[in-house]
């Protein structure tokens, strides 16, 4: 039995200009549109793409709980593969919305392992937050042989601490209510004054600066801090 594609399309960290042409073609080509929203909330990923659906597009949202509780997520991420499923079983094509890029820190990767053994399945790559905050920032982050890492906030201090002590230049993510401790641990590192702020990078609301100039103890879920690595010789 013929069944229909699944495709994972990366949307990017905010700027609708930052699709690539093969994500907006699939979105386009496709009649089946889904998306992950959170506790109920509009999904972002749909509103970065939005200028590039079509009228008549099937959409799927597929609501995730966003609670420390790891039952209530699988059972969502079932659920939504079900939906999706249904779709590909009927030959209908499902191009699923994903932030950023579909396999890093994605839900995605959920939908992939319930449903990528089972359709024939293209993950279309995206921009990345931190790359788009360097971006923002105007700032190289490594060159030559040095090194880099990603790293989420929720990270304990002394992993999180130890991750930073082996790069040359780091990105930390989801800082949210985090960033009171990340910050302590750059201080304590001897870091604060390199370390660069960026919150909705390259959206509405972007904002860059400093670490140092930043009075807040919370952050928006989509910030980030950028470590960036001096300059090679």
């Amino acid at each position: 039995m013929i069944t229909g594609r699944l495709f994972g399309v990366g949307v990017g960290p905010g700027d609708p200009e930052l699709l690539t042409l093969k994500a907006v073609r699939i979105l386009q080509e496709s009649p089946v549109i889904a998306y992950v929203s959170a506790d109920g909330r509009p999904s972002v990923a749909r509103r970065i793409a939005a200028q590039h659906l079509l009228p008549g597009h099937l959409e799927l949202n597929l609501a995730l709980p966003m609670l420390p509780l790891p039952e209530l997520a699988q059972a969502a991420y079932d659920e939504g593969a079900s939906r999706i499923g249904s779709e590909l079983e009927q030959g209908h094509d499902v191009a699923v919305l994903c932030e950023g890029d579909p396999l890093v820190y994605g839900s995605f990767a959920h939908l992939f392992d319930r449903l990528g053994e089972r359709y024939p399945t293209e993950v279309v790559p995206g921009v990345v937050s931190f790359t788009a905050a360097a971006a923002a920032a105007r700032q190289p982050l490594v060159g030559r042989t040095q090194t880099m890492a990603v790293l989420p906030a929720t990270l304990p201090r002394d992993a999180l601490a130890a991750q930073i002590g082996r790069t040359d230049a780091a990105a930390i993510l989801k800082l949210g209510r985090h960033l009171a401790k990340v910050r302590q641990v750059i201080f304590e590192l001897g870091l604060l004054e390199q370390a660069i702020y960026v919150e909705h990078a390259s959206g509405v609301g972007e904002r860059v600066l400093r670490l140092v100039d930043l009075t807040a103890d919370e952050a928006p879920y989509f910030s980030l801090l950028l470590l960036p690595a001096g300059r090679p010789s």
